[in-house]
C-alpha cells in the first residue's frame, strides 16, 4: 500500500503503513485475492478520498461505515457511486434534505466528486468489501488507519465540520476536539433511520454557516450536470 498520490497525507500517515496492524491487513487483503475473491472497491482506489481531497484544503468531513458491496457501486468516496450506478437510498435521503435545507435540486447521479474537491472529505472507516458480504472487512485494521485520518486532520486543521450520521460515526468522530472544529450529529441517512431526525437536521446549511462564520468558502452542494462533471475530475 501506499500514499504516494496523496503527498500531503504521506507525512502524516506512512508511518501507519509499516505498523502491525497494517502488514496484517495487508496479508488479509492478499489472502482474499488469492482466494479469488472479488474486493470493492479496487486497489486503485482504496485512498481515493485522500486523493481527491488534500489534507490543507478540508473543511468538511462526512463519515461513512463501509464500501457498496454490489458491482458498479463503490468507488473509494463514502455515499458516492460512479455516473451510471443507481443512486443508493442512503443518497437519495441526502438529497431530500439538501431539497428541504436549501432549496437544491435533487442529483440525477451519484457522483460526489465535485465535493471531494471542493473539501469534503468522503471518508468510509472501512476502506474495501467483499463482493455481497456487507461489513465483510470489518475488524481487519481499516478501522485503526481511518482513527488516524481522522487524528489528523483534528489536529492539522482549523474550523472544519464534521458531519456524523449514526451512532457508528458518532462513535468514530469522539476524538474531535470541539472547541476547534464543529461536530453536527444526526441518525444516519439511512430508509431505517432517516425519519429519526436525519430528514429535517439542517446540517448543510449550518456547515457552510459555520464555515463562513470562519473565513472559509461555503461548499456549494449542488451536483454538477453531467456535461460538467469532468470538470471536477
Amino acid at each position: 500500500m501506499t500514499l504516494e498520490k496523496a503527498p500531503s497525507w504521506q507525512a502524516e500517515l506512512e508511518a501507519q503503513l509499516v505498523q502491525p496492524y497494517m502488514q496484517q491487513l495487508t496479508q488479509f487483503l492478499q489472502q482474499q485475492k488469492d482466494q479469488k475473491k472479488v474486493i470493492y472497491p479496487s486497489a486503485e482506489q482504496w485512498f481515493k478520498a485522500l486523493e481527491m481531497t488534500p489534507l490543507p484544503q478540508v473543511k468538511v468531513v462526512i463519515l461513512g461505515q463501509d464500501p457498496y458491496h454490489q458491482p458498479g457501486q463503490a468507488h473509494g468516496l463514502c455515499f458516492s457511486v460512479p455516473v451510471g450506478a443507481r443512486i443508493p437510498p442512503s443518497l437519495i435521503n441526502i438529497y431530500k434534505e439538501l431539497e428541504r435545507d436549501l432549496g437544491i435540486e435533487r442529483g440525477t447521479h451519484g457522483n460526489l466528486e465535485s465535493w471531494a474537491k471542493q473539501g469534503v472529505l468522503l471518508l468510509n472507516s472501512v476502506l474495501t468489501v467483499e463482493q455481497s458480504q456487507a461489513a465483510s472487512h470489518q475488524g481487519q485494521g481499516w478501522e485503526q488507519f481511518t482513527d488516524a485520518v481522522i487524528a489528523t486532520v483534528n489536529a492539522h486543521c482549523e474550523h472544519v465540520v464534521f458531519l456524523l450520521w449514526g451512532s457508528y460515526a458518532q462513535k468514530k468522530g469522539k476524538v474531535i476536539d470541539r472547541q476547534r472544529h464543529c461536530v453536527l450529529q444526526a441518525p444516519h441517512p439511512s430508509p431505517l433511520s432517516a425519519h429519526r431526525g436525519f430528514i429535517g437536521c439542517g446540517h448543510f446549511s449550518q456547515a457552510n454557516a459555520y464555515l463562513k462564520q470562519h473565513g472559509c468558502e461555503p461548499v456549494s452542494w449542488q451536483l454538477p450536470a453531467l456535461d460538467q462533471l469532468e470538470l471536477f475530475r
